[in-house]
């Protein structure tokens, strides 16, 4: 039996599944190529900085929140893939310092559990923060992708995302930059 998802914002008082999740996301093979953390950092953060970063991303934010978290969540109840929501305005400190020049989304903080990749949880994670992102009238949505991280950028692809050609380099090393235009969609 196939198992279904849900892909919901989270609430905030669900500090510790999504600090869980993000644990998780840090700990699979992909991490060091995927997130500029490691496990380690972010399993020394305090609770207190797991509570107010959930809060600030959650639906109880309210409409001018600069965040939104989504989680999909299977039928079993059982937390499998997040991606996190980033308004960005001109003039912003975005990405790696850089300023950003026009309006748009940055999606961020994306992790798909292995047992269900390739069953569409990506493109229902990528298509709420483009939902949330069209609500707020911003025209586009982007991230980054590391350049070695075929699987990753084919998925995106498949979801709308096309490399604008910008490329940066992180501490994971060097980065692709994807877009996706959400004038048109919804």
């Amino acid at each position: 039996m196939a198992l279904g998802y849900m892909v919901r914002p989270v609430r905030g008082d669900e500090w510790r599944a999504v600090k869980a999740l993000r644990l998780e996301a840090l700990s699979d093979e992909a991490a060091p190529m995927a997130f500029l953390q490691t496990h380690e950092v972010a399993a020394a953060w305090p609770d207190g900085f797991w509570r107010d970063r959930v809060r600030s991303s959650s639906v109880e934010a309210g409409e001018g929140a600069r965040a939104r978290q989504f989680v999909a969540v299977a039928d079993d109840g059982s937390w499998v893939g997040s991606a996190l929501a980033l308004v960005e305005q001109p003039g912003d400190v975005a990405f790696e310092g850089a300023v950003t020049d026009r309006p748009g989304g940055h999606v961020v903080a994306v992790y798909v559990a292995p047992a269900h990749r390739g069953a569409g949880v990506l493109a229902q994670l990528l298509d709420a923060a483009a939902g949330w992102f069209r609500e707020r009238g911003l025209p586009r949505a982007h991230l980054f992708v590391h350049v070695d991280n075929a699987r990753a950028r084919r998925a995106y692809e498949k979801s709308g995302f096309r490399a604008t050609g910008t490329r940066i380099t992180t501490v994971a090393g060097n980065e692709l930059e994807l877009e996706r235009e959400l004038s048109g969609e919804g």
